[in-house]
């Protein structure tokens, strides 16, 4: 059904990184949501009337909410695709961010709102009534919104979009809540025990946890976050996959929405090549990278020794005091200056971001006397930083 639905209302479905296509796929999606949740909504809210039920009043209500959300990530997708201007030099991606976070907000509210009606419900039971035709129709619903999750799923993995996976997220907390419900129900036709503003309750912190975990999803890119390393390795093969380049480091990628980004990478080139070589073949990348990756992309060149035997000596001897010192240490743009009676050798050192500012020092300390121990009349020069990639 869905890729039923991706063929038939997207055209040129398979090109996701263009931003029409993409915004075709948000309002599929934004309409199949918008129909699916009033028909449930509709449907629940007669339901729960009818058994005086406020556990499903309560699902009718978050799937009114979830109408809301539908609307708000089709805006959202809609204004994302507004062109770069004069105030916006990258564009208005972001704000499909912002509409996720929108989406997260209502989701709380809803469910802060059901919190307190269930608790009421608690203290103040009333009778409810049973009867099969709500347990089958509710059934049915578990079934139409885990689709539509599975559905809005694979939609926002497809172009990568934080609003769909927000709101597929969304409907599988519905799944969890609808099944709550039912469970009241059959508990109440078999055992007499009303259970409803308990399972109201139940459903209501489910509803809120959702809507928080969809805010953290969504926060993080605004803020801004680590480098996936699924991405760091796309741009860094990509850039050391050309001839001439050596070897890459200090890749930063800011995201200014789904499929748009930019980012800047040092570049290591042969020392002993020409310098308008190596910037051509910098030139080339950056236009390419352009080109077939969507991305901005800004490369400092880097010179480094490749041919220098005396240089890959005293880099192993580097290597090896990184070792023994944590295995986790890495370094770069390693070079030496040899004057008639000192070494001096020079490097960038990256250490974890748990370190503390007192760690990277005696972490630097350690490495340069681990150096120093094996080289005579040496002198370290290190710079210690960061990684910006997730996990390290």
């Amino acid at each position: 059904m869905t890729d039923f639905l991706v063929k038939r209302f997207v055209k040129d479905y398979e090109n996701v990184q263009d931003v029409g296509v993409r915004t075709q796929y948000g309002v599929l999606s934004g309409m199949v949501g918008i129909c699916c949740n009033l028909i449930l909504f509709a449907v629940k809210i007669t339901i729960g009337l009818i058994a005086n039920s406020i556990s499903v009043m309560a699902d009718a209500f978050n799937n009114l909410s979830d109408a809301a959300s539908s609307i708000v990530g089709f805006v959202g997708v809609k204004m994302a695709e507004k062109p770069a201007d004069e105030e916006h030099p990258f564009g208005h991606g972001r704000i499909e961010y912002i509409a996720a976070f929108i989406v997260a907000f209502l989701v709380i509210q809803v469910g802060f709102s059901l919190f307190k009606t269930s608790f009421g419900k608690i203290w103040n039971p009333e009778p409810m009534a049973f009867s099969w035709l709500p347990v089958v129709i509710l059934c049915l619903s578990i079934g139409m919104k885990l689709w539509l999750g599975v559905f809005n799923r694979k939609l926002g993995k497809r172009i990568n979009s934080k609003v769909m996976m927000a709101t597929a997220a969304d409907s599988m907390g519905d799944v969890a809540a609808t099944s709550a419900t039912v469970c009241s129900i059959l508990i109440f036709g078999m055992f007499q025990i009303n259970l409803d503003g308990l399972i109201g309750l139940v459903v209501s912190v489910m509803v809120m946890i959702a809507g928080i975990n969809i805010a953290k999803d969504t926060l993080a890119p605004l803020i801004g976050e680590a480098i996936d390393p699924e991405i760091y390795r796309q741009i860094t093969d990509f850039v050391e996959g050309y001839d001439g380049i050596v070897g890459s480091h200090d890749l930063i990628v800011h995201n200014y929405g789904p499929s748009r980004s930019m980012a800047s990478i040092h570049a290591e080139v042969p020392c002993d090549v020409d310098v308008e070589t190596s910037h051509a073949i910098i030139d080339k990348i950056e236009r390419d990278a352009a080109r077939q990756m969507n991305l901005l992309l800004v490369i400092h060149m880097d010179p480094v020794e490749v041919n220098n035997q005396k240089v890959e000596g005293y880099r192993e001897i580097a290597r090896a005091a990184l070792e023994g010192v944590d295995s986790r240490l890495t370094m770069h743009d390693f070079r030496i200056v040899d004057s008639h009676d000192q070494i001096s050798i020079i490097f960038d050192l990256v250490v974890p971001r748990g370190y503390s500012s007192q760690m990277k020092e005696k972490t630097r300390e350690k490495v340069c006397g681990e150096i120093c121990s094996r080289v005579e009349n040496c002198r370290c020069i290190i710079t210690v930083e960061n990684s910006y990639l997730a996990g390290d």
